[in-house]
């Protein structure tokens, strides 16, 4: 569905993208990971012909994304970071207008879709929210029944009941044949759907992997206050567990997910009064498990390397 092949992309001196390779397959949801400013949206923007690689191809289901742009728009539905709509049209006409574009007739499907992400379609777009104008751009990518969507943070400003909603129109989508790009720069949001995931950073695909490989690493911050005072050599040697601290009756640590069942046996064991457990940051997961050099680059583990060779 995607291949991009070395693709690398400078505004000036500056170097968004830097060697990124990747392929997507059919029925597949690829979460591609990163901080803001990593380099998502440019490769998105690449894909969609928006910007011409400075080398490196790029292609969507054998289109050449610049040169062929026009036919890859025909495929895909795009929802880009910041959806820019038509103030005074309402989600109606909106639909009516890029169904037209494609010369197709989408408007019972465009309407069945608003009505699960519980859009009203007949307001002005400058008259919604922002997460209703997020639901619109959702709706106006997927009405075509697309063979691929690139979504570019999709959720943003979607509350958490509807974007379950959406989770089960992707899993539909893929069902029947179809694959997904999705970025985001928090890995809890791509987890609940990415068959494999991509991670980039300062312009490089440093891991692709699939999910359950670095959910595994991905870390949560644990905080225990407990009914006496405890010592820190009781939870000492735990597999993964790093900043360990223990002051009187409070432990604090960071633990990836797959020490958290051998951490919460430890805790349980003890007289527990207060228990907190929150998923860090996907740039403080990443960071910890790919480390940095001294330069301040990306040190890349054996493992992430050889994921990247595979991508």
């Amino acid at each position: 569905m995607v291949q991009l092949a070395g693709v690398t992309k400078q505004f000036g001196r500056n170097t968004a993208l830097d060697g990124v390779s990747l392929t997507i397959g059919p029925g597949e949801v690829f979460g591609y990971l990163g901080p803001n400013g990593a380099g998502k949206t440019t490769t998105i923007r690449l894909l969609m012909g928006m910007l011409r690689p400075t080398s490196g191809t790029a292609s969507v289901l054998g289109l050449d994304a610049w040169r062929q742009s026009r036919e890859v728009h025909r495929v895909v539905g795009y929802v880009p970071g910041e959806p820019a709509l038509y103030d005074r049209l309402t989600g109606r006409q909106h639909v009516a207008y890029c169904a037209h574009l494609r010369h197709r007739d989408d408007a019972n499907r465009a309407a069945e879709v608003a009505a699960r992400l519980d859009l009203d379609l007949d307001r002005p777009a400058r008259t919604l929210s922002r997460g209703n104008r997020q639901k619109l751009a959702v709706v106006l990518a997927v009405m075509s029944r697309p063979r691929l969507l690139v979504l570019d943070e999709p959720t943003s400003g979607i509350d958490p009941l509807v974007q379950q909603v959406f989770h089960s129109i992707l899993r539909e989508h893929t069902a029947d044949g179809g694959s997904v790009l999705f970025s985001s720069h928090v890995l809890g949001e791509v987890e609940r759907v990415a068959d494999r995931i991509g991670v980039v950073r300062g312009g490089k695909l440093v891991a692709v992997e699939r999910l359950q490989d670095l959910a595994a690493r991905s870390l949560h911050r644990v905080r225990a206050r407990f009914a006496g005072d405890v010592a820190a050599e009781d939870f000492a040697g735990l597999p993964g567990v790093r900043d360990l601290l223990v002051e009187g009756r409070t432990l604090s640590c960071n633990a990836p997910q797959s020490a958290l069942d051998a951490l919460l046996k430890l805790v349980s064991a003890r007289e527990v009064e207060d228990f907190e457990c929150s998923e860090a940051p996907l740039e403080e997961t990443f960071l910890s498990y790919y480390g940095m050099d001294q330069a301040g680059g990306t040190a890349l583990s054996a493992a992430g390397s050889a994921a990247q060779h595979a991508g």
